[in-house]
């Protein structure tokens, strides 16, 4: 439902934020239906990533100010005009970043950057492997992977897609939903196979990928968006040399606190170069988010989904 509820105040730590864009992401529709790791006491407002202009201070807040034009990432409260984010979880967007852009960036860049950068040292020339490439993460990871240098091979489920993949960066890309994808990256890759796989749906494509992977390649676990939870047997692991990465952003930032500032100012960079640029393709207006879910649910979109707040 849409409804008035009174504006957040920032506690210690905190700003407010009036909101201008706020993204969807595929872990708000889970936890919505109850299926996400974190279950929030009903009712609550979806949406962990905004941008928008600073407009309050709490106590102790010391880089930033009023009027200042950020993204940030506040866990719960997104889909609202204002949120409340924790201070070292908002930064400061290039002047020439619109705030769908900035909405746009923050979880699906980070995400691809650690495993990328960090869980695979992924190098100039390697081929690597981006499945779901057409989707918000996927789009990242193949932008990300063509600036470090990498040769990509994207899939996606539609020919439509596929063709968005081939704008974005991919050097080739493949239909997942052809039986003969594994053996086409065999071709591509000269036999070789890819050196990094960038796995965020899991099930059947993470057993396929198995096969297709080029000794001492890394196979990287983003996340389980085709629903099965995949196991792999030892045995293949050990033949191969190869290695099988787990890449969870948010356990990582639990572990690394200062990652966070850290990467957002090398994409900041990297966006300033045009090396990379956040995809939108969509825009709702706030009241339409219910809509606007569902067509991410539904596998009806490319890139970001951006919820409009003016």
């Amino acid at each position: 439902k849409l409804v008035d509820i009174p504006a957040p105040d920032p506690t210690s730590g905190e700003v407010r934020i009036r909101n201008h864009a706020a993204a969807l992401n595929f872990f708000d529709i889970l936890q919505i239906q109850g299926k996400y790791q974190t279950k929030p006491p009903l009712p609550f407002t979806p949406g962990a990533e905004v941008a928008g202009v600073v407009d309050a201070l709490g106590p102790d807040v010391e880089h930033l100010s009023v009027g200042d034009r950020v993204l940030a990432l506040g866990g719960l409260g997104g889909f609202a005009e204002y949120a409340v984010t924790p201070s070292a979880k908002t930064f400061r967007i290039p002047d020439a970043m619109d705030f769908a852009e900035a909405g746009a960036m923050l979880i699906v860049y980070q995400t691809s950057y650690l495993a990328l950068k960090v869980r695979a040292a992924t190098r100039a020339q390697e081929w690597l492997l981006v499945h779901a490439a057409a989707g918000g993460v996927g789009s990242a990871a193949m932008q990300l992977g063509k600036a470090f240098g990498a040769r990509i091979i994207a899939t996606a489920g539609s020919a439509d897609k596929v063709d968005f993949c081939l704008t974005q960066g991919a050097d080739y890309a493949l239909n997942y939903r052809e039986d003969s994808w594994v053996e086409q990256v065999k071709e591509i890759t000269a036999g070789h196979g890819v050196d990094v796989i960038y796995d965020p749906v899991g099930g059947d494509i993470f057993d396929l990928s198995t096969k297709c992977i080029a000794a001492e390649g890394r196979l990287l676990v983003i996340g389980f968006a085709g629903g099965r939870i995949p196991g792999i047997t030892a045995n293949r692991i050990l033949l191969k040399n190869m290695s099988v990465v787990g890449c969870y952003w948010g356990g990582y930032l639990e572990h690394h606190p200062g990652f966070l500032a850290q990467a957002q100012a090398d994409l900041f960079a990297l966006y300033e170069a045009g090396k990379i640029k956040p995809v939108v393709s969509q825009v709702y207006p706030l009241a339409d988010a219910v809509t606007a879910l569902r067509a991410l649910a539904e596998r009806k979109t490319q890139g970001k989904v951006i919820l409009r707040i003016t």
